[in-house]
């Protein structure tokens, strides 16, 4: 999946992955990280979410990482703040109090970017990817964490031969054998959310899981 396919998702304003609340799994479980305020929380692929400015709400630094310039100006905006820009090498660096954003190819982003982060929150980056560059961000996202570092991960998981992703279909399975070697993994809840995504019950997709994990660098 080139980039170029995100750059006209959010050209044309085709992103209904957005979503327009805080997700509720990151609400019910973010405690159970036990994270002491001012922790540095990583973001990969964070978009324009909303769930940043939860985690800054509970007195976290947000460092995010999102491809499309649009997608971060239009946070910072959106959430009516006035931001700065200034350029880190490959990437644009967007800020404004205690959310950082850095824009630009997250498998080029410098690991000494993270390496102070105390937690790390994943809602819509594994589930971006088709097979085989999940399996280089699975790489990507184990090198940017420090050891002994705690986050949560949301994925989807349906018959992925019923719809056309993104998002694309993590299993239960697939963690076990792409992130287990990385991580320590707890499944925290596994929920049928199809009821409440209309695209996936139109396609007649069967079911629809929503997943929370907490994950543990090795």
């Amino acid at each position: 999946m080139e980039p170029s396919f995100w750059h006209e998702k959010w050209q044309l304003q085709q992103i209904g992955f957005h979503q327009q609340q805080v997700n509720p799994f990151l609400v019910k479980y973010w405690s159970q990280l036990d994270l002491a305020e001012q922790s540095d929380v990583f973001v990969p692929l964070c978009g324009k979410s909303l769930d940043m400015c939860y985690l800054a709400e509970q007195r976290h630094r947000v460092l995010g990482c999102e491809l499309n310039p649009l997608a971060v100006e239009h946070f910072f905006i959106d959430n009516d703040l006035a931001y700065q820009v200034e350029q880190c090498g490959e990437h644009c660096l967007y800020r404004a109090g205690e959310v950082h954003i850095y824009q630009g190819d997250i498998f080029t982003l410098p690991q000494d970017l993270t390496k102070t982060i105390g937690g790390f929150y994943d809602r819509a980056a594994l589930i971006a990817w088709p097979e085989a560059m999940r399996q280089q961000y699975a790489v990507a996202l184990a090198q940017l964490i420090p050891a002994n570092v705690t986050g949560l991960l949301i994925t989807l998981d349906y018959p992925q031969d019923s719809l056309q992703g993104p998002p694309f279909a993590v299993s239960p399975d697939w963690i076990q054998t792409h992130l287990a070697p990385y991580f320590d993994v707890e499944l925290l809840e596994c929920v049928d959310v199809l009821a409440d995504n209309p695209r996936f019950v139109n396609k007649q997709v069967p079911w629809l899981n929503e997943a929370v994990y907490k994950l543990t660098r090795k």
